[in-house]
């Protein structure tokens, strides 16, 4: 698709650099006094639903824009471009600290990169998932994330107000500004909110504004929109906790529009979806240029680059901040954030900033921080590639704050939240889990609304990894299988999950699992060749299933068609099991020998060997590998002692094993006992890991 260079680009940077020269001109002519009240008056034009009774539609020549796309000419985002850009944000917010609400006005500028025309947009309103209990977030989640609760009275919720649409013929921006001959429509009565993927009419997380005249291809589309935002309590990422604020998936943003071909879409158009109680987030590439102006006594932590100093104003700041190449825009802020640097040089010799922002319970732990960031960055770029930012931001949240902590956003994380002075690994293996989210949610940019365990599966395989490799913490994958009671595909949308536990199960750990079962098929050199290539080849173009699956066929020159099928597409498991053994005296050469006879039964799917060994009273052990193949077989063995005990995958090699205890039987004991005594044993065991689990 089309990179915006040149002139295109440029233009792009007009309209943004005048809305943020007009909004600070406006505020540095207020006084103290009447700070609240003028940004509540020239922040929104409406800030009612939608839904409500406006003007009719009508034509509004802008001349103003028109003249300051002519005055402005020099204005321009770094190049080469690592995305392609189709998407533009310029924000302003205000944070109300007394109401806890953000007030906003921002200009999107979309460039259309399909073929065909486009009557209508969407946009996500994501903090409309807590403003009650009816919306599919609650529903689905039960007002919870992790072990994080909605509190009573916790809600939070959106308003867009007024919407203005202009757009820019392919090639003719210059002309139509110079010619003032451009249109803008206002459509805050041609919006509405829409529940594609459950009907619930209660969910307001997705609206669809109506187009008075279809983007062409390759024209630039504009949208003003006035926003305000009452932040909810931060129990599920974005949010409030005291006076610290999460602002995570906080403003109006443009769903993905897919062009033909990406992940395997056979015609363009919108990926559009509600906010779900699994569901996390998928959105184009593009710029962004936020400014927050917040009590002068807040730090800001935000994705991209602090431009300057803060401004003071009236006893307040301004913090400015650009990023380039991203889906999203988080920030963070908090007056009693201790801020601590460190420069992390990689491989390619390129620094990366690497900035803390504390909470005062943790900054005696600034360096096991500054360790775990340093680590997995070098880590994931031997694996990967360099991490391509300038910066890196780690957040951590206030005690009480974790329903905060724990989330990945375009260069900037949040660890778990200051709840104990002396945490044990958590610290380092949240920080590294995130990070490495940096590189699936964030670079690769998967669909998470489709396709979850892109991200959260692989981010999860190398977090083990450099746990296993740097601090010798190992996670038991036996242990772990155990825990997927109920498997399901992993290549499907987060909501069809039965809920919160079952999407864990499968998309975290039986997805990782997959990954670790690949890298013992095919040896850890070829695998980390896979992961290097596929991200070499797929970053910032959002890939598919599929499309790892062809990477990893050209870099081991095999098919992975069955595999994929099976474990991937489908929802299987491996199981086998030792349905009986039986043992009587025979002789042979003279000699009084035990003869031992097993049925093993195939109760999953295939494993291509399965390790058998069998134990004897004498001490003596026997090791052999079966056909798995079969799905019933019996094996004979002839020994001088009584069988002690048979074991299947004694060494757990089997990771996609998931019911462990039937690879056990005693061998000197009533077989109709044994044989009870064994499924009562898995049936319990079972039970309590659907307690357990996540």
């Amino acid at each position: 698709m089309k990179r915006l260079r040149g002139k295109p680009a440029v233009l792009l940077m007009l309209i943004l650099s005048f809305l943020m020269l007009a909004v600070h001109t406006h505020l540095r002519g207020e006084s103290e006094n009447h700070a609240h009240e003028h940004h509540a008056r020239t922040m929104s034009f409406h800030i009612d639903d939608p839904h409500g009774e406006q003007d009719d539609e009508t034509k509004v020549q802008a001349d103003g824009l028109d003249r300051w796309l002519s005055s402005l000419a020099n204005a321009s985002w770094p190049e080469p471009a690592l995305s392609e850009r189709t998407v533009h944000y310029d924000i302003h917010v205000y944070l109300d600290e007394k109401e806890m609400k953000l007030i906003g006005r921002q200009l999107v500028v979309w460039t259309h990169p399909g073929r065909l025309p486009v009557h209508e947009v969407y946009f996500h309103a994501y903090p409309n998932a807590f403003e009650s209990k009816k919306t599919s977030f609650m529903r689905e989640s039960g007002g919870k994330l992790r072990q994080d609760k909605m509190p009573k009275g916790g809600y939070g919720h959106m308003n867009i107000g007024r919407i203005v649409y202009s757009r820019y013929p392919a090639g003719q921006t210059e002309k139509a500004s110079q010619e003032n001959s451009r249109t803008s429509w206002e459509l805050s009565n041609s919006s509405h909110y829409v529940q594609p993927d459950d009907g619930n009419r209660h969910d307001r997380t997705l609206l669809r504004v109506d187009l008075p005249e279809p983007v062409q291809p390759g024209e630039q589309a504009v949208f003003a929109i006035d926003f305000t935002v009452k932040l909810p309590f931060a129990f599920a990422r974005m949010g409030v906790v005291d006076d610290f604020v999460m602002a995570g998936q906080w403003f109006p943003k443009l769903s993905a529009f897919e062009t033909e071909g990406r992940r395997g879409r056979a015609r363009e158009g919108w990926n559009a979806h509600q906010y779900h109680g699994n569901s996390e987030f998928y959105a184009d590439f593009g710029t962004y240029r936020v400014t927050m102006d917040v009590p002068h006594d807040y730090i800001v932590a935000a994705t991209g680059i602090a431009v300057g100093e803060p401004r003071q104003h009236e006893n307040r700041s301004l913090h400015r901040f650009i990023a380039y190449d991203v889906h999203d825009f988080a920030w963070a802020a908090s007056p009693h954030f201790v801020v601590e640097e460190h420069t992390v040089r990689q491989q390619n010799g390129d620094p990366v900033r690497l900035l803390l922002y504390l909470d005062p319970d943790h900054a005696h732990l600034r360096d096991r921080y500054i360790k775990a960031a340093s680590t997995a960055l070098k880590r994931f770029g031997e694996w990967m590639g360099p991490y391509p930012y300038p910066t890196l931001s780690v957040v951590v949240p206030p005690k009480g704050g974790n329903g905060a902590g724990g989330m990945e956003y375009p260069a900037l994380i949040t660890a778990w939240a200051a709840e104990k002075s002396d945490p044990g690994y958590e610290l380092e293996r949240v920080v590294i889990h995130e990070i490495g989210h940096q590189y699936f949610y964030g670079i690769l940019a998967n669909n998470e609304f489709e396709e979850a365990w892109l991200d959260e599966a692989f981010t999860s395989y190398v977090e083990d990894r450099v746990m296993r490799e740097e601090y010798k913490v190992y996670s038991p994958a036996p242990v772990e299988a155990g825990f997927v009671t109920t498997p399901a595909p992993l290549a499907q949308n987060a909501w069809e999950y039965q809920d919160h536990g079952h999407y864990a199960d499968n998309v975290y750990v039986r997805g990782k699992l997959v990954l670790r079962e690949i890298e013992k098929r095919i040896g850890t050199e070829l695998m980390d060749q896979a992961l290097k290539q596929y991200y070499k080849h797929w970053k910032f173009k959002h890939p598919s299933t599929q499309d790892f699956q062809q990477v990893l066929e050209w870099i081991s020159g095999e098919s992975w068609d069955d595999f994929f099928r099976t474990f991937i597409y489908g929802g299987a498991m491996t199981d086998y099991a030792i349905v009986s053994v039986q043992s009587q005296i025979v002789q042979q050469h003279g000699e009084t020998v035990y003869e031992h006879e097993l049925f093993i039964e195939k109760q999953g799917v295939e494993y291509p060997r399965v390790p058998l060994q069998l134990r004897f009273e004498d001490g003596s052990v026997m090791n052999r590998l079966l056909d798995g193949r079969p799905e019933r077989q019996k094996v004979t063995v002839l020994h001088r002692s009584p069988l002690k005990m048979a074991v299947l995958d004694p060494h757990y090699t089997m990771l996609l094993e998931n019911r462990r205890l039937n690879n056990y039987m005693r061998g000197n004991v009533d077989q109709n006992e044994n044989i009870r005594w064994t499924l009562a044993i898995v049936h319990a065991v079972e039970n309590m890991m659907r307690l357990w689990v996540w």
